[in-house]
């Protein structure tokens, strides 16, 4: 029978999650779906209108439902914005979708095994991005994380968290059938700004 040990002068690991960042991705980063939506919208009330002034039967019934659609149509775009809500702290990446019903799937910091940066040229002048993160998880090997603020500090951020969150795990890469301690160094710098 054996006896326990002494654990009293071992501190216990910092188990304090830090939030980089949580919110939805922004909608000044989906202009191009706004501005489908929009024009969208105007062929809607286009037609609305046309019904109303060249129909006799049922002509404010068809221009209130084209109002209606074109007002539908407008809020789109928030819409399918906010059906998405992105948390990333220094251990997981959780990442929510839905608007009535909801389905999160979290992909924790050791799993990545390699992260992208993607701002194009209006991007930039926004102030947005897109981080992609590839992992071995099963549900999500690639999970892009669309629009979001100050992209390269939070790119920055994630690297290094799953490069210290590995070398605590004591994670080993395997390449060729050789093993050999990653130390960081399958995390190549993949930052992809349009010029």
């Amino acid at each position: 029978m054996s006896q326990p040990q002494n654990t009293s002068n071992v501190a216990p690991a910092p188990d304090v999650e830090v939030v980089f960042y949580e919110g939805s991705p922004k909608l000044r980063g989906e202009l191009g779906l706004v501005f489908k939506c929009v024009a969208s919208a105007l062929v809607i009330l286009a037609i609305g209108v046309a019904l109303f002034a060249y129909t006799n039967s049922y002509a404010w019934l068809s221009l209130a439902i084209g109002i209606l659609l074109a007002i539908l149509v407008l809020i789109l775009p928030l819409m399918l914005v906010r059906k998405n809500r992105y948390k990333i702290s220094n251990y997981r990446i959780d990442y929510e979708q839905g608007l009535f019903s909801k389905r999160i799937d979290t992909i924790e910091l050791w799993h990545v095994d390699d992260v992208q940066m993607r701002q194009g040229v209006l991007d930039r002048m926004l102030g947005v991005g897109t981080i992609n993160v590839h992992s071995n998880d099963a549900t999500n090997p690639v999970l892009p994380l669309r629009s979001l603020p100050e992209p390269r500090k939070l790119y920055d951020a994630i690297k290094q968290r799953v490069i210290a969150v590995k070398r605590q795990r004591g994670v080993v890469k395997f390449d060729g059938g050789v093993a050999h301690d990653t130390g960081g160094q399958d995390m190549g710098d993949h930052h992809h700004a349009a010029m």
